[in-house]
């Protein structure tokens, strides 16, 4: 015995334009039938819950599925999975396509080859994709919007489920963090982690989706912009704040990169903060009131 649940959709070209567009999403459980073998046009995430099964690609070899896990289903690639016979499992699956997903493959977040992923949980991703299903409901002028950006967030909330990423993210790429504002090279950077700078942009690669030069680049522009914005400092004063000791160097990356500069993106902020900057996560759901 197994139940059924699915909707499909056909988003218009101007939808498509969004980037992501969702195909379908559907709901199943129990002693499903076997999948395939077949091959797709278009991109499926196959989350399974709870339960067993197989897997098997194009070579055709079957390997196990263990929930909580992960199947990718890329175009054109051959692929043949089913639920155990006897127990079956818990499985949702989500049909997506759209010109961001090259994207979000190179960003590591689509993993064409690695079609089996271990999740540690699968909280996040059904939540994202709950709201697909509540967008689904008939009549829904805003559905293909809603279901687009849904699919967006299940890629993240899939990246971040990975069974081997811990829940506050990859180690390499907080140590990295922690410590983009030091005046380190690269090699440096490595050093510290007792990794050659291959092994490095290996590890950032992988995680982030970017070079470490990079990912620095980015965490130090980000702190850049909050210092000009909220703080008096001269443009000299943060560029050694984010780690540069040549502000004229400091001055042209940053115009480089945000297509301002440093003295220009103040002015267009005009949000100097006296009290300081907070570092402190507000929380949505429980905003401060006036006054506390």
């Amino acid at each position: 015995m197994y139940r059924t649940w699915m909707r499909f959709f056909t988003p218009s070209p101007l939808h498509h334009r969004l980037g992501l567009v969702c195909l379908g999403v559907g709901l199943q459980h129990g002693t499903l039938p076997a999948v395939g073998p077949r091959t797709l046009d278009h991109h499926v995430a196959v989350v399974v819950h709870s339960g067993s099964g197989w897997f098997a690609g194009p070579d055709g070899r079957r390997v196990p599925v263990i929930a909580p896990s992960l199947i990718w289903l890329t175009p054109g690639v051959p692929h043949h999975y089913g639920a155990d016979p006897a127990s079956g499992w818990d499985e949702s699956f989500v049909d997506f396509t759209g010109s961001a997903t090259a994207t979000y493959t190179e960003l590591g977040c689509i993993e064409p080859d690695r079609p089996l992923v271990p999740l540690a949980d699968t909280a996040a991703p059904r939540a994202a994709i709950g709201r697909m299903v509540r967008a689904a409901r008939r009549g829904n002028p805003l559905l293909e919007v809603e279901t687009g950006a849904a699919v967006h967030e299940l890629l993240v909330a899939l990246r971040r489920a990975r069974a081997d990423v811990g829940p506050d993210g990859d180690p390499v790429l907080q140590a990295l963090a922690r410590d983009a504002f030091q005046p380190l090279s690269v090699a440096e950077h490595a050093a510290r982690h007792g990794m050659t700078p291959a092994e490095l942009r290996t590890a950032v690669r992988r995680g982030a989706g970017s070079s470490p030069k990079d990912y620095l680049l980015t965490i130090r522009l980000g702190r850049a912009k909050e210092l000009l914005a909220t703080s008096d400092l001269p443009v000299a004063a943060v560029a050694r704040r984010v780690g540069y000791d040549d502000p004229a160097y400091f001055s042209r990356l940053f115009a480089r990169r945000v297509g301002i500069a440093p003295v220009r993106f103040r002015e267009q902020q005009g949000r100097a903060v006296p009290g300081g900057w907070s570092d402190r996560v507000p929380d949505p759901e429980h905003p401060p009131t006036i006054g506390s």
